[in-house]
């Protein structure tokens, strides 16, 4: 599997290093005093935000991490050395939380967040430290603190411009691979994707954008029926949604599915019903242009904007991107102010 969204693992900060007891002596000194070290601090657990990485799959192959703990204190004042940090990287969207509690401690969305999962022991205190006016040879040392360690659950939100949503068999594979250099399994039976794909769409005089399609939602999916439920959560940071309709269905299909979208996406978070969003009319190519205007129909006559392709013959894909530049555009002006 290529893709993992959802991981448990376990970090270990390193302890700190034990306080070391030790006296000078040195020839022809006659009055020495104590000089043990102090121990070294553990080395702490760091999460960080990667952009380059789309998926938790390396978290299958590794569910322990843990940091170096840190050196004993030593004579002659020598303090131990620090452990050595561990930096764990994790997809920008991450979502960290509490394995146990279900608490949610961090959402990683910025490239190069950190969050401190497992903060490492303090040193001890060598007895050089306890030395004085009546006690001028301490034989006391402390030991270094335990460092942290906790079961940690990381939830991915795939960071995408564009998602693509829709019943299964509705053509989204075939849109993506359209729209950007992707290329998803294409087949003509439903469920050919079982874990959401991204792609980059290349625009002349502005910044690409990511394409996320969504695996095919159907009937029940926020309640977890089918395989929609596992991905909604990618749904929640796109700026633009796109709710693929295949055209092609018989009778007021089209805008049943286009409802079953609405009533799921709802279901599972209320404020995805602000969310820009455009209705895309797949398949054109399987029907007529009569039947064409009755599905428009459908949907002009209540308000909603739609836009017609044909993903497999490649029309009206330029005017969907046209499309989708000008929305980004908008959007990224009015995150900037």
């Amino acid at each position: 599997m290529g893709f993992v969204d959802e991981v448990k693992f376990f970090v270990k900060a390193g302890d700190g290093g034990n306080g070391c007891v030790s006296f000078r002596r040195e020839k022809f000194v006659p009055r020495g005093g104590p000089n043990g070290g102090d121990g070294g601090r553990g080395g702490s657990i760091f999460l960080e935000a990667d952009p380059r990485k789309h998926s938790l799959i390396d978290f299958r192959y590794r569910s322990h991490f843990k940091a170096q703990r840190g050196g004993n204190g030593q004579g002659s004042d020598k303090h131990g050395r620090s452990g050595k940090d561990t930096v764990v990287l994790v997809p920008a969207g991450s979502v960290v939380k509490d394995a146990e509690t279900g608490q949610v401690l961090v959402d990683l969305i910025d490239p190069g967040q950190r969050f401190t999962a497992a903060r490492g022991g303090k040193g001890g205190f060598g007895n050089a430290r306890f030395a004085t006016s009546t006690n001028r040879a301490p034989r006391k040392a402390t030991p270094g603190t335990v460092g942290e360690e906790h079961w940690l659950k990381v939830e991915l939100k795939l960071l995408a411009d564009v998602g693509l949503i829709g019943l299964p068999n509705a053509g989204k594979s075939t849109l993506l691979s359209r729209l950007s250099a992707a290329n998803p399994k294409v087949a003509p039976y439903p469920f050919t994707t079982l874990a959401p794909q991204l792609g980059v769409l290349q625009f002349k005089y502005m910044d690409p954008c990511i394409i996320a399609d969504i695996p095919g939602l159907i009937k029940g999916a926020s309640e977890g029926v089918g395989l929609g439920h596992q991905f909604l959560r990618h749904v929640e940071r796109t700026t633009i949604l796109l709710h693929i309709i295949d055209a092609a269905g018989e009778e007021d299909r089209p805008f049943a599915d286009y409802q079953v979208l609405v009533r799921e996406l709802e279901a599972y978070n209320e404020e995805l019903r602000d969310r820009t969003y455009l209705i895309v009319l797949n398949k054109i190519d399987c029907i007529d242009a009569d039947r064409l205007q009755e599905v428009r129909t459908m949907f002009t006559d209540r308000g909603l904007d739609v836009l017609a392709v044909s993903a497999k013959e490649k029309t009206g894909i330029d005017n969907l991107k046209e499309y989708l530049a000008d929305i980004l555009e908008e959007q990224r002006e009015l995150a900037k102010q």
